[in-house]
């Protein structure tokens, strides 16, 4: 199945609000901050940032912001567009709504002012609007090819989707194991608080709390793991944007990690402190491998074959697998001609960290300010 024109040129408008709502935040966060560098080193989560006003955005919107050009040009362009429209659209909704009850909550108050949080909420529905109007577009704006010229949708391989499945379902693994970890340290008064918002914990204005992005980024691995092993065609998209989120939240880690001086006394430090920055480095490294792989442009799905599930573990009837390719068709790691391969580059939150009050970790917590997420 691929999108008709009409739905081609409807989920690029989409998408371009999208873009457009979270440039408006950035741009609006460079103005206040005044230092660009400064706002990076917010974003990657460093606790020494000064800043004479509190941003709005986090490292997650830079990430949704090039998720949102990659998917408007993929609209227009990709035979995967459907795929690439719906989990843009589900990525974004569960992103962007707890800012339904974050914004306006009271715990808010004084933390930014009146205007903001009302420019927030609009915008925060509108956005909402519009990743659920995507999911509806690339689900119904779909069609049977016309004739042979026109090119099918991809799935990947079988070498990418066994890989895609160890990277991202070894990662989506430690995310719930920290959650775990957070579940058992934090009080039963703060953990809520750590999932949906609250005053215990430091949520900024258009930010899902740190509970909701772990555990649905953890959501979002696990389930891109399993249908990329049956090398289902959304994997290859919804894998990328896993993978981009992971990049960039273990990066930034690792650059937390540089800025205080933790590998430099790596085996000084408590065994959570190691096991935290072990954990950057495999979010960092499975995100960019990850990356790799998805980008490539995979294999054109027959006609009349599914493309939901292929068959597990071998190609069926007209599919390639992974390894030696036929006379005349490309194989794995080759990219064909004609559509450009779609993926992202990932961001998240900042890092690892517990919330200012109303309980504590049995631990003392390491200079990050929240645990791995998006």
């Amino acid at each position: 199945m691929i999108l008709t024109r009409g739905a081609r040129i409807t989920g690029a408008v989409l998408c371009a609000v999208l873009v457009a709502v979270t440039a408006a935040w950035i741009v609006r966060d460079l103005r206040a901050v005044g230092d660009p560098a400064e706002l990076l080193r917010h974003w990657a989560g460093f606790v020494d940032t000064r800043l004479k006003v509190r941003p709005a955005t986090t490292q997650a919107d830079p990430v949704l912001l090039v998720v949102g050009v990659l998917a408007l040009i993929a609209a227009l362009r990709s035979s995967i567009a459907a795929s690439v429209l719906v989990t843009t659209g589900v990525v974004t909704l569960v992103m962007r709504l707890p800012g339904v009850w974050t914004i306006g909550a009271s715990w808010m108050d004084g933390r930014f002012s009146d205007e903001l949080r009302t420019r927030a909420l609009v915008g925060t529905f509108a956005v909402l609007a519009a990743a659920l109007a995507l999911i509806i577009t690339g689900a119904a704006g779909r069609r049977q090819p016309e004739d042979s010229y026109e090119r099918r949708p991809t799935r990947p391989g079988q070498g990418a989707g066994v890989t895609t499945f160890l990277l991202l379902g070894v990662s989506g693994a430690v995310l719930i194991a920290w959650e775990v970890r957070q579940f058992v340290t934090l009080s039963a008064d703060v953990y809520p608080d750590w999932f949906i918002g609250g005053d215990a914990i430091q949520v900024g204005l258009v930010e899902a709390p740190p509970g909701w992005e772990s555990l649905a980024l953890a959501a979002v691995c696990l389930v891109v793991a399993w249908t990329a092993l049956f090398r289902a065609v959304h994997s290859r998209p919804l894998g990328m944007i896993a993978a981009g989120f992971l990049l960039v939240s273990g990066g930034a880690g690792i650059a937390q990690a540089v800025h205080e001086r933790m590998l430099d006394h790596f085996g000084e430090l408590d065994v959570e402190y190691q096991l935290l920055a072990l954990t950057w480095f495999l979010f960092a490294l499975a995100g960019l491998l990850t990356l790799l792989v998805l980008a490539r442009r995979g294999f054109e799905v027959p006609d009349g074959e599914d493309q939901g599930y292929g068959g597990y573990g071998y190609p069926q009837s007209g599919s390639q697998g992974y390894g030696y390719p036929r006379t005349g068709t490309p194989g794995y790691g080759y990219p064909q001609s004609g559509t450009p391969g779609y993926g992202y580059p990932q961001g998240g939150t900042p890092g690892y960290g517990y919330p200012g009050g109303g309980g504590g970790p049995a631990a003392p917590p390491p200079p990050s300010s929240r645990p791995p997420s998006w």
